[in-house]
């Protein structure tokens, strides 16, 4: 669907230079794939940067792709927000941070290149666009790393309204359930973490939640949809709501099919829009912003590590790496193809999705075992190294994929897990029979081992050993709740330590849990100003690939939360603000084509 100032355009335009070109049927200044966070940025950018015809096309019927499934959180460090806010942080400080944590995965200078330029990123959009942020605490996840810290550098959008969305906010991808509070009510980072953890005054959150969802009588009237934007779909909303103003076309069912390219250089795209293949010329660039490959089953099996299924992974479906595959057909160098942004997952028959399980592992009361019935990680870790665990620790003899979360009836009282809501406000009776697929229930640890095919013995020891851990505080195989990052989900009330309490009060329950993912982290090869590497080492003139499409300046690791929001949007903003600089008319081979790529990794 065409939208806005340009919806009235012919398919046919005329360049730069008044002549119309029969060889294409549509010419714009930039052509963005993907309408997630980081491709919404580079159109806004673009146009603020004063180039005139932004198109971004989307090949599904929702705008936002994952980015408005997301939490919308980003990791920016020492932004203005926190600055305003007295947070002691430098760009040195990260840097510091990010090659403790990454080691040498990545180039000093593209790192240098992230640290220092997404913080303006960050002020650009607050100064120019409808995007505002607030920073929260939020630890780094590895705050003990040097440079490292306990929170101010993952910031949460804040909430708006879907009345300034106005018609589109109805093709605005919806948030998934596990970001809503009894499917209904939306909430923030912060109103979250109160709710999940029941801190202090979590009652009034949820009673404010409910409140804001039921007097807004004609949000009521309209549907059950909370037009209190938060999260993911504030994000998304703050940047579509800005393109809005500016008349940035946004076409959905609109795939881009072949990228366009002639001696080296990239000229525009064929994109199939309301039933017809239009070649759309872009003369200062296209950006890629389409996402990953986790979709596409055929790229898990050639590239990640294995057993790996499409069905375990949390993103938007239509994220089945068609970007990429272009690249690789243009000859781009790739890099961390084998990684993903792993996350434990628990898949429900018949859901579309499966409930990715970031912050409840944190809580005490729960072990994660493999079919011997030992545990093989902490519990409470980061969610990209839990998920990567299962990979870490299987062997033939001691199967990971899949393990069991096993919890006890006072952890079913108190806590949320999944797709399982706290047993103070749904019973066991009222839980959906798709979940009773595979939710096992026990009147003992050993019934409950035979139920799940695990080895009784090795399950028995692994709960005795949690309920010792759980009396002196200390977990000395794995060192949950050691962390500050672990500490942050974990139960205030329970002490000594926060992330472990006994697993001793039947009836015993237990879940399949899986290596799920939020997106893939392999991608193009691209310098500090988004460009795509080609296999020689030269850039490809005119192509830039951002988000998911390209290969993550956070290499393998997942430094904090909104790592993957941050450089999506700062390398579309850097995409869009080299396009405006640029001298490139998209009618000869650029000279660009020809130089070597800066901030590039070998």
């Amino acid at each position: 669907m065409q939208t806005q100032a340009h919806a009235n355009k012919p398919a046919g335009t005329e360049s730069a230079g008044g002549r119309f070109d029969k060889g294409f049927d549509k010419e714009v200044d930039v052509l963005v794939i993907g309408s997630g966070a980081g491709a919404l940025t580079a159109a806004v950018t673009a146009s603020v940067e004063g180039l005139r015809d932004i198109l971004v096309v989307e090949k599904s019927e929702k705008y936002g792709g994952t980015s408005a499934m997301s939490g919308g959180g980003i990791w920016i460090p020492n932004s203005h927000y926190a600055r305003k806010e007295g947070v002691n942080d430098s760009a040195e400080d990260a840097l510091r941070y990010l090659k403790a944590v990454i080691g040498d995965e990545i180039s000093e200078e593209r790192l240098r290149c992230y640290v220092e330029k997404s913080a303006e990123m960050l002020e650009y959009m607050d100064k120019h666009s409808r995007l505002k942020y607030e920073t929260v605490p939020y630890s780094d996840y590895y705050p003990e790393k040097p440079g490292g810290k306990e929170g101010h550098r993952t910031h949460q959008p804040t909430p708006m309204h879907a009345k300034h969305l106005k018609e589109n906010f109805n093709a605005l991808r919806e948030p998934p359930s596990q970001v809503l509070v009894m499917g209904k009510f939306t909430m923030t980072m912060k109103e979250g973490r109160a709710f999940l953890t029941q801190a202090k005054g979590w009652k009034m959150t949820a009673l404010l939640m409910a409140l804001r969802y039921y007097l807004d009588f004609r949000g009521r009237m309209l549907g059950k949809r909370s037009r209190r934007l938060t999260m993911g779909n504030a994000l998304v909303g703050q940047l579509r709501w800005s393109m809005m103003e500016r008349g940035i076309d946004l076409w959905l069912k609109s795939p881009m099919l072949e990228l366009i390219e002639a001696n080296g250089e990239v000229l525009g795209a064929v994109v199939e829009h309301e039933g017809k293949k239009l070649r759309i010329r872009a003369r200062k660039g296209v950006v890629l912003g389409a996402g990953g490959f986790e979709h596409n089953q055929a790229m898990r099996e050639q590239y990640l590590p294995k057993p790996t299924s499409a069905e375990w992974s949390g993103s938007q479906v239509n994220n089945t790496g068609d970007a990429i595959q272009e690249t690789i057909r243009l000859g781009a160098k790739l890099d961390l193809m084998e990684h993903a942004w792993w996350a434990p997952a628990v898949k429900i028959p018949a859901w579309d999705r499966p409930y990715i399980v970031f912050a409840e592992r944190s809580l005490p009361g729960l072990v994660i075992v493999n079919k011997a019935g030992k545990r093989f990680s902490n519990e409470a870790a980061p969610y990209l190294e839990a998920g990567l665990a299962f990979y870490q620790a299987n062997s033939e003899a001691e199967p990971t994929v899949p393990s069991h979360v096993i919890f006890d009836a006072n952890f079913r009282r108190k806590f949320p897990f999944g797709p399982i809501p706290p047993g103070y406000s749904m019973p066991d009776q009222m839980i959906s029979k798709r979940v009773w697929e595979v939710l096992v229930k026990a009147d003992t640890i050993a019934e409950l081992a035979k139920k799940i095919g695990v080895d009784p013995e090795g399950l028995a020891q692994t709960v005795a050993k949690n309920n010792e851990y759980a009396a002196s505080g200390k977990d000395s195989e794995f060192h949950r709740g050691e962390s500050y990052y672990d500490r942050y989900y974990g139960d205030a009330r329970t002490s000594p330590n926060p992330c472990i309490a006994p697993i001793s009060e039947g009836p015993f329950y237990a879940l399949p849990i899986h290596p799920g993912d939020i997106g893939t982290k392999g991608g193009a090869l691209t310098d500090v100003n988004g460009q795509v590497v080609h296999a020689s080492g030269k850039v490809i003139s005119g192509l830039y690939a951002i988000g998911n499409s390209a290969a993550s300046v956070m290499g393998s690791k997942y430094p904090g939360a909104g790592s993957t929001l941050g450089p999506a949007m700062t390398f579309g903003y850097l995409a869009a603000k080299h396009m405006a600089s640029s001298q490139r008319s998209g009618n000869v081979p650029s000279t660009a084509a020809t130089q070597a790529p800066a901030g590039v990794s070998a």
